[in-house]
């Protein structure tokens, strides 16, 4: 009776044809906008707190605060940007406006820095910071997704060159922000902030060029609807059948392509397999009494097989998504803490350089563009002969590698701090906040070459879990909800130094007080050490209950034998 209720009408293969466009001819004119993005974001967030320190005259631990604020808003916007895109714009036309008002911000931050009164300055500078993160939003989750959708998964050989694609997209970004850091940011240190600026504006309008000269190549995708819609239908069937349960072999629903969801209409001809996770879910795909007598299905009543395993898939991230917050806390350092700690050293490079403090960041990239390549040409294939695993090991595994590796990263951090203030003191410089402490600026070396190998690991692990594990119809969020790790890490990073500064000021020591030489930077670094241990703790034990999606074969359609008939209790 289900499946003569429930129907299906023959799938035909020729209206979904196969576009011709695509592969790597077609990502390479949207790597150049990422490309010229974050450069653009680089050029800007690397020396944005000497910026507000030095020109704007905010005290240190408010600039700090300011730029983790801005970098956060900056990585929640892009949620926003994917719920756009699926829903109303589609990718292509998303990356469009956003990078039109990406650059319109930095149009707007070269005049604030420039021709704006003095009294305006501040206000307008950060009006304009705050338009750049709304064209992030929209470019950031569209941008990846969009060029990894150029490549066809039912096409072998496509499918072998999207293995490595994620690797060398972030090869790309970082080569991208290893050049700002060394040419932009001397030019905003040593020439002028003006300029250091419209070289970025300009990059961004180059970068907008060459992405539309890539418009006849590309594989684009309309949108499809509210993602979240698809998503509430299964809890409200499953809610709704809260008292149902299988019993027989047949009613359990594969889906109708007539009324497919926003998540099934990217998913055709793949049929995701049962997991036992989450198990109250299912009473969302059970075909009960009231659906086999319906001519038509209530898709807020009965969901298919598919809808209710992506639905988990996202469910299934959330635990993951939480557990690698503290990562983020401690690499956003790195545009802050790091910067200030630099610039309070000995930074000549002979008798007339002086290597600007926020340059630093470029032996990160330096240490993401060795890794990267050893990583996917020399490791991935020696792991995978001795896991089996294609990638060599799983993503989850180069994820908690990269944690591991961010708390090497910050006790190494406090260990060269305690080192700067013990030479500060021999000196009798203790007092004296502007003074350069005799010691080289090399000892920060070991922090930042760590920072960059946890990069490689984690970042890139992120992205791809992010993607592979979306349901394909909400990739564009996927990325979104990514990139908003760095965006709640940032904002978790400004809430420790407010609990560090409030608690630490009551004992009547502030930590991180304006005088790094009487401040106790490190001690902050060995707090964040610690939150860092136990929230490896923590992923692990959640990575070790995660379940990898599984795609079976052919699609099924309608209602099919499955093991239990629907009764009620």
């Amino acid at each position: 009776m289900a499946e003569n209720s429930l129907q299906l009408r023959s799938q035909n293969p020729s209206t979904h044809p196969k576009p011709s466009s695509g592969g790597w001819n077609a990502a390479i004119f949207i790597i150049f906008v990422e490309v010229a993005e974050r450069f653009a974001f680089y050029g800007l967030a690397g020396n944005l707190i000497m910026y507000l320190t030095n020109e704007l005259h905010q005290p240190t631990a408010m600039a700090a605060k300011n730029v983790n604020l801005w970098m956060g808003v900056s990585s929640l916007f892009p949620l926003v940007g994917a719920v756009v895109a699926d829903s109303y714009l589609g990718r292509f036309k998303t990356i469009i406006f956003s990078s039109s008002i990406y650059f319109m911000g930095m149009v707007l931050l070269c005049l604030s820095v420039s021709v704006v009164p003095l009294h305006y300055r501040e206000a307008i500078f950060f009006v304009s910071l705050y338009i750049l993160a709304v064209g992030e939003g929209g470019h950031k989750p569209c941008v990846q997704t969009f060029a990894a959708d150029q490549f066809d998964e039912d096409s072998e050989e496509e499918k072998k060159a999207k293995s490595s694609f994620f690797n060398w997209w972030y090869l790309a970004i970082v080569i991208a922000g290893t050049v700002a850091s060394l040419v932009v940011i001397y030019i905003q240190d040593n020439v002028s902030w003006v300029i250091g600026y419209g070289v970025l504006a300009a990059v961004i309008a180059a970068g907008i060029i060459l992405f539309l000269l890539g418009i006849k190549s590309y594989r684009k995708q309309g949108h499809l609807g509210s993602p979240f819609t698809a998503v509430a239908q299964v809890f409200a069937a499953a809610v709704r059948k809260w008292r149902v349960k299988e019993t027989h072999v047949w009613d359990v629903y594969y889906g109708d392509e007539r009324s497919e969801t926003h998540m099934e209409a990217q998913s055709k001809h793949k049929t995701l397999a049962r997991t036992k996770q989450f198990r109250f879910l299912d009473k969302a795909m059970i075909i009960d009494n009231l659906d086999a007598s319906s001519k038509t299905r209530n898709p807020w009543r009965l969901c298919s097989i598919n809808q209710v395993e992506e639905v988990k898939l996202v469910i299934r991230l959330i635990p993951i998504w939480l557990s690698c917050l503290m990562f983020n806390v401690v690499q956003s350092q790195l545009h802050t803490y790091y910067t200030k700690q630099g610039s309070k050293m000995n930074r000549s490079m002979g008798p007339h350089f002086q290597l600007p403090p926020a340059s630093l960041k470029v032996f990160v990239g330096i240490t993401i563009l060795i890794t990267v390549p050893i990583y996917d040409r020399i490791f991935v294939p020696m792991a995978r002969k001795l896991s089996g695993y294609p990638a060599g090991i799983t993503v989850l595994q180069r994820i908690g590698v990269g944690q591991f590796l961010s708390i090497l990263n910050v006790v190494a951090a406090a260990l060269v701090e305690a080192k700067r203030v013990s030479v500060a003191k021999q000196h009798d410089l203790m007092d004296n906040p502007k003074a350069i402490i005799p010691i080289r600026v090399w000892w920060l070396l070991p922090q930042y070459l760590i920072c960059g190998l946890s990069d490689t690991f984690a970042v890139v692990g992120l992205q791809e879990l992010f993607y592979d594990q979306m349901p394909e119809g909400l990739r564009s969020l996927g990325a979104a909800a990514y990139i908003s790790i760095l965006g709640v890490g940032s904002f978790l990073s400004s809430a420790i130094i407010s609990l560090v500064q409030a608690i630490s000021s009551k004992s009547g020591e502030e930590w991180l007080g304006d005088n790094l030489n009487r401040a106790h930077l490190d001690y902050f670094y060995w707090v964040l050490a610690g939150l860092s241990a136990l929230n490896l703790c923590v992923y692990v034990w959640t990575a070790k209950g995660f379940v990898y999606k599984k795609v079976e074969a052919q699609k099924p359609t309608g209602a099919k034998k499955a093991g239990t008939k629907a009764g009620e209790v």
